[in-house]
């Protein structure tokens, strides 16, 4: 026994040895610090639209991705791919960081000691366990001439874990440890498990590598048909290609538009596409907030664990139907239609559908609960856990909805004052704060969006009456002089907003390249947007419109022509 274990610890250090050299001088160099996540728009809601032809013939550059190391969620979703493995090994890793609004975003993707030790340990079970089950039992193991199927096993795993075609020189390096496992007169089972172990250990797993432009090249770098295929099913499954994605890009057909599109089509409508309602709108949507939210219980004791799991599946199946839809994405606003059970209807004051699961219902007489400002979701985690909080709801409109984020808030500025008299409302409340001149200039634009949703508490019930007893107001006026009386006039507003439509193409393009977007990236946001909306702005329309895009499809030449 003593000497078997010694010979597991030598190949165990020879795997990481295998992992130290395992990476090419062609791959890109991942930064340690992101960018500051700072707005480049600060124009407020209603500012008249860039001149029309600023952007014609205006060059794009489609900018570099850094390294791309696979998040939490991606991480899940490609081992259950994989390996047919549903634990979620990626649960007990440490969080990831966010950036730009999302999790997905390569520049603060780092990669610490200790994810590098939960790595090493979740590729054992991994193996282990999916070596149980049968998943690599291709072939027989000889015990007298092993190589021919190790070869067989490794090359092919390896190929599919990497998402791209492997070198016979990668495979020798990988069964070198077939030959350690017979030097140390252990079985073939024991190198090839090592194998498969480096393979996801290894950076072509752990990231998603794009090779850079060629040295002294001032072009960008149009992505490979494996490069591609890989952007486009982390984009709309957070998953690895499956099987017909890969043959498109082994038989080099994603260099055809048509071929692209089929794809989208084709992968939208595959259940694995509800990664974008889980990681794309739970993070626009804020839907994933939910989970931590706590309203008061004292004043909001009918919000409780039944309440919260419904609110989350009425925003996913809300969203989830612009996917396959005809919806306009912009419809998200005021989308007549939302998904409730017995619970949640009783909690809306809507007509019950007499179902414990979510049914689909038409929201005729109770237009306050259309489109995603009626969802009890948005509406709690927008507010603090005893009160609205029009500066939360506002600010969410002001970032989400038309990337207009206000100036972070002056150095020790005081708290929402109390309430002078019993009956004061909360927009008297904001009036009193807003005088002081520090707090103008942003409060001007975030409070009447929020002050508008006044008649929705803080667990999204509707409310003709604070909690005081004072008689809501839910009217904002804006600064461009336009009054909003309530959710339905800033429905209305914000639809007519010229900014609404470049703002879905900014979060959408954000979340599909995995890099925020700059000023730089203006024309092509606008780009995106406009191309979108002519298709028919459906949310396919925008996917199209990304996919087809230069930021989707190439990576800008390091500055200076150089290759990192």
């Amino acid at each position: 026994m003593h000497r078997r274990r010694g010979g597991w610890w030598l190949l165990a250090g020879a795997s990481f040895a295998l992992l130290a050299t395992s990476c090419t001088d062609d791959e890109p160099i991942a930064r340690d610090t992101p960018g500051e996540e700072v707005p480049d728009d600060q124009n407020p809601p209603g500012t008249p639209p860039p001149s029309a032809g600023e952007c014609e013939n205006a060059p794009i550059n489609p900018g570099r991705v850094t390294l791309h190391r696979l998040n939490r969620a991606e991480y899940n979703a490609t081992v259950r791919d994989l390996l047919g493995d549903t634990t979620q090994p990626a649960n007990d890793f440490p969080i990831d960081d966010h950036g730009y609004g999302f999790d997905n975003i390569a520049d603060v993707l780092s990669l610490s000691p200790l994810l590098m030790e939960k790595y090493s340990a979740a590729a054992e079970k991994l193996v282990n366990d999916a070596w149980t089950r049968g998943v690599f039992n291709s072939c027989a193991l000889d015990p007298v001439n092993p190589a021919p199927c190790a070869h067989e096993i490794i090359a092919n795993f390896a190929r599919r874990a990497w998402r791209r075609p492997v070198q016979q020189a990668e495979v020798d390096k990988l069964m070198s440890f077939v030959d350690l496992a017979r030097q140390h007169a252990d079985p073939p089972e024991a190198g090839v498990k090592l194998a498969l172990r480096s393979v996801l250990v290894s950076p072509h797993f752990l990231f998603r590598v794009e090779k850079n432009a060629p040295p002294g090249s001032t072009e960008p770098y149009t992505l490979d048909n494996f490069e591609l295929a890989s952007r486009l099913s982390y984009f709309l499954w957070s998953s690895m290609p499956d099987d017909e994605l890969f043959a498109a890009a082994e038989a080099g057909k994603l260099s055809d538009p048509a071929e692209v599109e089929a794809q989208v089509r084709r992968m939208l409508a595959d259940p694995k596409a509800r990664a974008l309602v889980e990681n794309f709108a739970g993070q626009w949507l804020f839907t994933r907030a939910l989970g931590t939210a706590v309203p008061d219980s004292t004043l909001y004791g009918a919000f409780n664990e039944e309440l919260r799991a419904a609110m989350r599946t009425e925003t996913e199946l809300f969203f989830a139907e612009f996917i396959t839809g005809e919806h306009k994405l912009t419809d998200l606003i005021d989308a007549p239609f939302t998904y409730v059970n017995d619970q949640l209807a009783a909690h809306y004051g809507l007509p019950l559908p007499g179902s414990t699961t979510h049914q689909r219902v038409e929201l005729t007489g109770h237009p306050e609960r259309s489109g995603i400002f009626g969802k009890g979701s948005l509406l709690t985690v927008t507010s603090n856990p005893d009160r609205t909080s029009p500066v939360q709801r506002g600010v969410w409109v002001l970032e989400q909805l038309l990337c207009s984020a206000p100036p972070p808030p002056p150095p020790d500025v005081e708290n929402l004052p109390p309430p002078i008299t019993p009956d004061m409302t909360m927009k008297e409340r904001m009036a009193l704060h807003r005088s002081a001149p520090a707090c103008q200039g942003c409060h001007r634009l975030m409070d009447p969006l929020g002050l508008s949703l006044e008649n929705f508490d803080p667990i999204g019930r509707w409310r003709l009456q604070e909690v005081s007893g004072a008689p809501v107001d839910a009217t904002g006026d804006m600064p461009d002089g336009n009054v909003l009386n309530g959710v339905r006039d800033m429905q209305a507003y914000l639809k007519e907003d010229p900014k609404l439509t470049t703002c879905i193409a900014e979060h959408m393009l954000t979340y599909a390249t995995g890099r925020g977007m700059e000023a730089a990236d203006h024309c092509a946001v606008k780009n995106v947007a406009t191309q979108a909306e002519a298709r028919g702005g459906r949310l396919v329309d925008y996917i199209l419109s990304i996919v087809s895009s230069s930021h989707f499809t190439q990576r800008g030449a390091e500055e200076g022509g150089q290759t990192p």
